[in-house]
Formats: structure tokens, C-alpha cells, sequence
């Protein structure tokens, strides 16, 4: 053995694993498009010390541009495309965030990345309350009992009045709401936010950074120097503080990792404010990393084996590399530079001594990582979404999604000549989950399926700065593709045979029906019924139709 392998051995059977894995936390942004959900992480990242500055989302000619928002579609819309991961350590904590896109149309790479967080901070525009994208997030969430802390955000601006924002979270999303903070006015008449566990409250000045100082803080709900400077503001808030502290409910730690439960903070990202607040909950409050359910038995962070779920590919990061980067989410044990892992899928063992972790597209070699931390593995067509790498173990970790498309399109070349560079690019694409690619299995033209129509915008522009393709889409007449399975391999084949004209292979090379109508659809499941017909397809399972 090496002296390197010797002393990588000797680090990882002597590191206190489960107090490095009690360190962690990992949580995703979520929200409705314009939110202020990217603009919230630039600031939990300034706060954090992880950056010096944020960067902006408004200014699209400006050459700054919001830290995890690094693609070259994301800075020339202003919106995030795509989810990015970022680490860094506050307050004795290794923080894992990912931010990721609040429109819907990218909904499945947000889904896929709930997956592989343990906590979730949800951001609400409080002059628009709960919205569409919110609601389905949530749902979600609440499936797999993800705690939720929620940030309403922009209380700089005329906004709906807090206490109708927080019956409407209650009612829409079915989650119980418990205030940690509370607004004194809003707008031009915003003064500040009080705590109501500190029972004080912080001043709000526009435009100052908000590292708090006492000459900031008024404490208790009375305080006579609050009052007189802001006498009507005052007034109302002290008729709401007491609906909060009668009627409210107060926050349970225990009903909050749950998931029963969400702790409300009240705020506006842009000015800094209430940005402290959501990181100090975040340490105290939010869950280190938990153990995952795998076929045959339950997987706990703190054991001593490495083990690990692949919930994101990522291609050209370092376009000058042509780079492609398998995100892992580590379950348990530790990672260590030189670490033997075994991917299950295929059986095979390989060393890996060059995993890396994020700040958005800037990385770093990575000496030790453990769970709860998203790492990066250079990856050449090897590794697949779902996939689980271990170090020997047979396990079989599911829940990372994919969802039957609503739209379908042919891509259409500019230049014949380039069909071997776009067969590459689509099949990159199609196993990072941008788009999902079916190939016919009649020898037709390969046919793209989507979420939403932006997602063919993103592949367009991508073809043409990241492979150098210029191509076009053209609607294609497709109803519905839906994964099939079949109670026996006979069964399946005779299927095959039948079908052949309507049958295609996704990315992962999972069997796919194409039905051109309704109708079409609904006699081939009469004419089947040993085949099942699915919406979604992932690792452990999939969810008939």
C-alpha cells in the first residue's frame, strides 16, 4: 500500500464521524418564480462568509451576475435554469444549499434535488402570497416529510397584510405556521422586525448590511422610544402580536422536523433583512443528516461505510474541459481522497481521488466529505441520475424522479453535417435530465420531450454555445410517452414486437410508449392489461399511469 493510501486510511479510521455527520445540515431553496429566492441566497451566502458580495439578478447588461446562477442562459434571462450546489461553514456548521429553479417548467430538476436535501427554506413574495410553483414544491415536500422553514419575503414594498399571508399558507398548503418573527409596518412604512422568542426588535434601515448592533435592537413589544418614533405602525403591530402570542401556535422543534410544522420569518433579501435570522434557524433547528430507506435495510449517516446517491449530472460546468460532473448526495459514512467505491449498478470498482465540492460553477478538490455534503465526481458517461455508489455493499437507494413529458419536438439540423455533434449533445443532455431524449426503436428521428416549452429555449442555446450546433424544433404529434413494465419478460417482448412502430428508448434506455392520441392510448392499455403504463420512472420504482 502507498503512502498516500496508508495515510487517506488512517484519516478516515480516525475522524469522530458522527460529529462531523451532526454538523451538517443541507437544505434547498424553493419558490415561485420572482420570489426572491436566488437573490436570498446570495445574501445567506454573504452572511455566511462564503462571498464578499452578492451578485445581481436585475442588472442583465451588468458583468455581475447572482453567484448560483452560472450558465450562460441563466445570466442573459436573469433566472435560474438550472440547480446549482454551494458549501460553506457558519457558525460551527457545514451548510449544503441548493439553490434551484423556481419556474416550472424546470420542475424536475428542483424535484430531483428535494431528494437529496434534508431541509427545505421555502420564499414567498408577501404581495403575492402562496403561488402555483409553491404549492406543488410543498406537496413534495410534505410527501416525504421535509421540514419547511418559510421566509416571506419583500416587506420593503406594499404587501398583503401578514396576518391574511399567514391564513393563506395555512390553508392553501396545509401546513401549520408558527411566527418566529413578525413585521412592524410594511413599505415605506416598514420600521423593522420583531422576534418573538428574543422579544425584541431590530431596526430596519434600507440599504445597511444589518450586522447588528445594540443601538439597533428595541427590546420588548412597549418599548417607548418604538412607539413614539413610529406611532401608527405601532399601534397595529401591537393588535397583531397579540392575535400571534393568543391565537397562534408556538413553534415545536420536534412537530417542525416532522414536517407538521413551518417556523415563519418575515424580511426583505434585497435590503439584507431578516437574512440572520434564517441562518441562526437553520443551525439550530434544521436536521442534520437522516437516515434513507433502502431496499433492504435503512442506511444511518454515522455509519462508518461510504455510501452515496447520484441525484444530478451536470455537463460542461468548465466549458474549456468539456467537463461532465456527477453530483452524489454522501448517506453515510465518509468520503476520503482515494476512496474505492463500487458503482452498483454496474458491479464495478474504481478509485475515486478527485471529487470536488461546489460554490456554484467554482470548485475545489475535496479531501473528506461526509453525509449530508454534495460532492462532485468527473464522470464520462459512467454514471447515471439514481445511480448509488458504495463501498462494496449492494444497496439500492431510489426516490430520484423523472416525469412523463407534456410537450414533444423534433430537433432540426441548420447544418446536415452536424448530426453526429448533436446525437453527442442530446445524448449529454438527456442523461443530465435538461430534456429527456427518446430514440425509436423503428430507427426514427430521435424525438425530445418536455416539461415545459422554456426547456427547448435552454437546449437550443446550449447546443449552440456549449457544442457548437445550431438546430430548430418542430412540434411532433405525441399525446403521452409513458414508461412500460410487464408482469413477465415474455410478456414484454410480445409487447415489443406488437408495438414496435410506437415504442422508443429514454436515456437511461427504459422502454417507452409513444401514443399519438387519448384514444390510441387508452386501447393499448385495454388490449395489455399485464403491461403497466407509467408516469414517472425512477431508480427503485416506478408509478403506474
Amino acid at each position: 500500500m502507498s503512502t498516500k493510501s496508508v495515510a487517506a486510511s488512517a484519516v478516515h479510521n480516525s475522524t469522530d464521524t458522527r460529529s462531523e455527520v451532526q454538523r451538517r445540515r443541507s437544505f434547498a431553496i424553493i419558490s415561485h418564480p420572482d420570489a426572491g429566492k436566488t437573490t436570498l441566497t446570495e445574501k445567506l451566502l454573504m452572511f455566511g462568509g462564503a462571498i464578499q458580495s452578492a451578485g445581481t439578478v436585475k442588472g442583465r447588461k451588468s458583468s455581475k451576475h447572482a453567484t448560483s446562477d452560472w450558465m450562460e442562459v441563466e445570466k442573459q434571462r436573469g433566472i435560474s435554469v438550472t440547480s446549482a450546489a454551494m458549501q460553506f461553514e457558519h457558525d460551527g456548521c457545514v451548510i449544503n444549499l441548493l439553490d434551484t429553479p423556481g419556474h416550472q417548467d424546470f420542475s424536475e430538476d428542483t424535484y430531483r434535488v428535494l431528494t437529496a436535501v434534508d431541509a427545505a427554506l421555502m420564499v414567498i413574495d408577501a404581495a403575492k402570497g402562496v403561488e402555483s410553483q409553491t404549492i406543488k414544491l410543498l406537496e413534495v415536500c410534505r410527501a416525504r416529510n421535509t421540514p419547511v422553514i418559510t421566509f416571506i419575503n419583500k416587506m420593503d414594498r406594499e404587501v398583503r397584510p401578514p396576518l391574511e399571508l399567514i391564513d393563506e399558507i395555512e390553508d392553501v398548503l396545509g401546513v401549520e405556521c408558527s411566527p418566529v418573527t413578525w413585521p412592524l409596518g410594511m413599505g415605506k412604512g416598514f420600521a423593522g422586525v420583531y422576534n418573538v422568542h428574543d422579544d425584541q426588535l431590530v431596526r430596519f434601515d434600507p440599504g445597511q448590511d444589518h450586522v447588528h448592533t445594540e443601538t439597533e435592537i428595541y427590546k420588548g413589544v412597549h418599548n417607548q422610544a418604538l412607539k413614539a418614533e413610529f406611532p401608527i405602525e405601532h399601534e397595529a403591530f401591537l393588535d397583531e402580536i397579540e392575535l400571534v402570542n393568543g391565537a397562534g401556535t408556538p413553534f415545536d422543534v420536534d412537530r417542525f422536523l416532522a414536517g407538521e410544522l413551518s417556523p415563519v420569518f418575515f424580511g426583505s433579501a434585497i435590503n439584507n433583512y431578516g437574512v440572520q435570522d434564517i441562518l441562526k434557524a437553520l443551525v439550530e433547528w434544521a436536521p442534520a443528516p437522516r437516515p434513507r430507506a433502502a431496499e433492504t435495510r435503512t442506511v444511518y449517516p454515522d455509519e462508518t461505510r461510504f455510501s452515496g446517491i447520484v441525484f444530478k449530472i451536470q455537463a460542461n460546468m468548465d466549458p474549456q474541459h468539456r467537463d461532465r460532473i456527477a453530483f452524489v448526495r454522501i448517506c453515510s459514512g465518509q468520503y476520503f481522497d482515494g476512496i474505492s467505491m463500487k458503482h452498483v449498478q454496474s458491479g464495478k470498482k474504481f478509485r475515486c481521488s478527485q471529487a470536488i465540492t461546489f460554490m456554484a460553477r467554482d470548485r475545489s478538490r475535496l479531501q473528506t466529505g461526509f453525509a449530508g455534503d454534495i460532492i462532485g465526481i468527473q464522470n464520462h458517461g459512467r454514471l447515471k441520475i439514481g445511480d448509488v455508489l458504495t463501498e462494496g455493499e449492494n444497496l439500492e437507494l431510489g426516490g430520484i424522479p423523472y416525469f412523463s413529458p407534456e410537450l414533444f419536438r423534433i430537433p432540426r439540423l441548420k447544418d446536415p453535417l452536424k448530426a453526429k455533434q448533436l446525437k453527442r449533445a442530446l445524448k449529454e443532455l438527456g442523461e443530465e435530465g435538461t430534456i429527456q431524449v427518446f430514440e425509436r426503436l423503428d430507427g426514427g428521428e430521435v424525438m425530445l420531450g418536455a416539461v415545459g416549452i422554456l426547456q427547448f429555449e435552454t437546449v437550443a442555446q446550449r447546443l449552440e454555445s456549449e457544442f457548437g450546433v445550431n438546430a430548430t424544433f418542430e412540434p411532433v404529434n405525441i399525446h403521452k410517452a409513458l414508461w412500460v413494465t410487464a408482469e413477465t419478460e415474455q410478456m414484454l417482448k410480445e409487447f415489443e414486437r406488437a408495438n414496435h412502430r410506437r415504442l422508443a428508448r429514454d436515456a437511461s434506455g427504459s422502454l417507452t410508449f409513444l401514443a399519438p392520441t387519448r384514444q390510441v392510448l387508452e386501447l393499448a392499455q385495454e388490449k395489455w392489461p399485464s403491461v403497466t403504463f407509467h408516469t414517472t420512472r425512477e431508480y427503485r420504482g416506478l408509478e403506474a399511469a
